[in-house]
């Protein structure tokens, strides 16, 4: 019995079709001075499969802002799809998965430098600041409150020395509320993620 042939998200002589028809659109909009059309709803499909499939893949998956990185990827599709020219590539897929792979590669960047300036905001300012304690919201048990202060120690001796800053906060609170270090014990682990990536 032959092996029935897969099916792939998105199929590339369609997504061909489809540039090469919205191209045209392009050139008589351009030709009679009116403005560039919408693209269809099939362009719009493809890329948001794209995107999305690409988000999926070992290096993108874990990020928190994954929904934004898609974004962007969508984003710069829309952007550049006047840049893809049909007669130089019969590939499209190939184009626009580079495109959204380097537009979530830059927001990453960017969420890197925001995460250092919330650390350097919250280094300058003080911790007492950023941090409400509620005594209300306490659950009573420090066993959780001990057990995060020892991993914290043990990573950041070995691998993070960034998250002193969160072993100074922990010691500072004894009495921690529990939005707070939920708050911080996923800061810990995006570091601790980052650290290793």
């Amino acid at each position: 019995m032959p092996k029935k042939k897969s099916e792939h998200y998105v199929n590339n002589k369609e997504l061909l079709e489809a540039l090469i028809v919205y191209r045209s659109k392009v050139a008589i909009a351009k030709e009679k001075g009116l403005p560039k059309p919408r693209i269809s709803n099939y362009l719009g499909e493809c890329f948001l499969k794209i995107a999305t499939h690409l988000s999926y893949k070992p290096n993108f998956v874990n990020y928190m802002f994954r929904d934004d990185m898609i974004s962007d990827g969508i984003e710069n599709c829309i952007q550049y799809i006047h840049n893809f020219d049909p007669n130089k590539s019969s590939n499209p897929f190939a184009y626009f998965t580079q495109i959204i792979h380097y537009a979530f590669l830059r927001r990453i960047q960017k969420e890197k430098k925001q995460l250092e300036i919330k650390t350097k905001i919250i280094e300058k300012t003080g911790f007492d600041e950023v941090m409400m304690v509620d005594d209300s919201l306490l659950s009573g048990s420090t066993s959780d409150y001990n057990t995060i202060k020892d991993n914290i120690q043990y990573r950041s001796r070995w691998r993070l020395p960034s998250l002193r800053i969160l072993i100074t906060v922990l010691e500072k609170v004894p009495n921690i509320c529990t939005i707070t270090l939920n708050f911080f014990t996923r800061m810990y682990f995006f570091h601790l993620w980052k650290s290793m990536a």
